[in-house]
């Protein structure tokens, strides 16, 4: 292949488009990009650890929401784990696409949900807030094919917690009755969630694996190690010891 002398142009379309070079080119050029997204990957593992080291605001306000079985307070929200991400997602009266859809950018967020089971595993559950009736939810995940835990606010806690005129996600942490406040995303900040790595980013313990730089006594386990089928995970069982021998080459190739 021939490299152009100049920036290249899509007949078809009238790009202007990058040059084309030969392949011993295109692996160098590469490299050079490789090094700066490298380099962006350990800035953001940097930003994360700062993020887990955010001071944490109480919650002294009792909230009440109607899930599927009824009324649930923040707490019942958990569901036992001890973190808890909340994204407020505008599906109500006024809404553009009401009564039959969401937001379309809140329905975009919920497309990128990854299976909830791993971020469960890390003693994390996520849940999705809206204003509109139980009913109308239920109706909206069967069509939509969502399947993550959905509640009605019914009182101001979105007012309280930044989204009661946008979308936001907030992060909470639970000890014993205590609940925090630990982190807050919204705007464009909330385009990169739906992915477990992304959601485990933003929480107080992060992905809680032994590479991360994390405050003393925060848990931690080796990476890979936890990760499971999404139908395989068994709270308290062991690493499969097959799994861990394939997964100590692909920890050898993390640290790279």
């Amino acid at each position: 292949m021939t490299a152009s002398a100049g920036n290249g142009r899509n007949e078809a379309s009238g790009m202007h488009t990058p040059l084309v070079v030969s392949p011993q080119d295109w692996h160098a050029a590469h490299g050079r990009l490789l090094a700066m997204e490298k380099a962006h990957t350990r800035a953001r593992d940097a930003l994360a650890a700062q993020r887990r080291r955010m001071p944490w605001m109480a919650v002294e306000k009792a909230y009440v929401f109607e899930g599927p079985q009824g009324r649930a307070s923040l707490a019942e929200l958990f569901e036992g784990r001890s973190q808890l991400i909340a994204y407020r997602a505008f599906f109500e009266p006024g809404v553009f696409g009401w009564p039959d859809h969401a937001c379309r950018g809140c329905s975009m967020v919920a497309d990128q949900v990854a299976h909830l089971a791993h971020l469960n595993a890390r003693d994390t559950t996520l849940v999705f807030l809206s204003r509109a009736p139980q009913g109308d939810i239920a109706r909206l995940k069967q069509r939509m094919g969502w399947t993550m835990p959905w509640y009605t606010v019914l009182d101001d806690f979105d007012w309280d917690f930044g989204v009661g005129e946008w979308h936001g996600t907030n992060v909470f942490y639970r000890d014993g009755d205590r609940i925090f406040r630990t982190y807050f995303v919204n705007n464009r900040g909330d385009e990169q969630m739906g992915g477990t790595w992304n959601y485990l980013d933003i929480t107080p313990l992060g992905r809680q694996e032994s590479w991360e730089d994390s405050p003393e006594g925060y848990p931690q386990t080796p990476p890979y190690k936890w990760w499971n089928w999404n139908d395989a995970y068994v709270e308290g069982a062991a690493p499969d010891k097959r799994w861990v021998e394939v997964s100590d080459a692909g920890e050898a190739a993390f640290r790279k």
